[in-house]
């Protein structure tokens, strides 16, 4: 009997654990409270949003900013393609291209481990910058307007390889050695011992890669002239451009718009945050357990 009430008292919540719990909520509120901010202030009116701010509840519901950035569905939709065709490749290509570089640098037997280990970590201090970048893409490889111009860059950092590179000198020798033993290969040793034992870092990898690729919109400016390569996020500047130019004195003097009349530029700023971060959003819980371990893997030994 006295054992069952010393359980129930242990199992009641104490005062300390119900405001660490009320502090977690304010802050999960406040989090969140940014991006309610953003989906109602997407579906005011500009004159509202003028007269009375930003708010999570509009005063008056609209879709004039969406019907505004889809006038033209096509164009969004093929952008929408590019983005995502160049995220899933660039991501499993960088991946791959990463994970085998980090993988040599971390093996103590390899001969040029220390010249390769160098060279990675110079790209990190010094770089070529943007002109002879693109000579090189442009002249050299003549990549123009190709798609491939919107992978090629980003296929590999320092900073990536170095990361991964942390996470395999984690994985004991032994395990190597015994698959040695056993008469495997280093393709085999890689691809079936230590791929498998890299989900984790992986994860997480993939995820800085497909953030890099999805939010990139600067080699769309200097590589691509065509719209059908056209990514989502220099599109979406591109419009806004737009907006801001028709919401203009100028543009009022040459009569592209009649006087008084407001172009939904404030409320498609929010419209273009939810259609571009919206996918991203969607994707990351479904990597959130492997993004934790990814992080926090090799900071306890034992």
């Amino acid at each position: 009997m006295n054992g069952s009430v010393t359980a129930l008292k242990r199992s009641q919540p104490t005062a300390g654990k119900m405001f660490i719990h009320l502090v977690f909520i304010l802050l999960c509120v406040a989090s969140l409270f940014p991006f309610l901010v953003i989906i109602g202030t997407s579906f005011q009116s500009e004159n509202d949003i003028v007269k009375f701010g930003y708010s999570v509840i509009p005063k008056n519901f609209t879709f004039d900013a969406y019907r505004v950035i889809l006038h033209e569905p096509k164009v969004l939709f093929q952008s929408y393609f590019v983005t995502i065709a160049t995220t899933v490749i660039g991501s499993l290509v960088g991946m791959w291209v990463t994970t085998t570089y980090a993988y040599a640098i971390s093996r103590k037997d390899y001969r040029f481990r220390s010249f390769l280990a160098f060279f990675i970590f110079f790209t990190m201090l010094f770089h070529g910058g943007m002109v002879p970048s693109y000579i090189l893409m442009v002249k050299w490889l003549g990549l123009k307007n190709n798609i491939l111009a919107l992978i090629l860059p980003y296929l590999i950092s320092g900073w990536f390889v170095l990361l991964m590179k942390g996470f395999l000198q984690t994985i004991p020798e032994a395990v190597i050695e015994s698959a040695k033993i056993d008469g495997a290969g280093e393709l085999r040793i890689f691809a079936q011992i230590v791929i498998p034992i890299s989900k984790p870092a992986l994860a997480t990898l993939g995820l800085f890669f497909a953030l890099q690729y999805w939010n990139d919109w600067w080699l769309t400016l200097l590589y691509v002239e065509h719209d059908n390569l056209m990514k989502l996020q220099y599109l979406l500047i591109r419009v806004l451009k737009n907006m801001e130019y028709l919401n203009s004195a100028e543009a009022i003097q040459y009569g592209l718009v009649k006087p008084g009349m407001l172009v939904p530029s404030l409320s498609a700023r929010m419209a273009m945050c939810i259609l571009a971060a919206g996918p991203m959003l969607l994707v990351f819980p479904l990597f959130q357990k492997y993004f934790v371990q990814g992080l926090t893997v090799g900071s306890v030994k034992g």
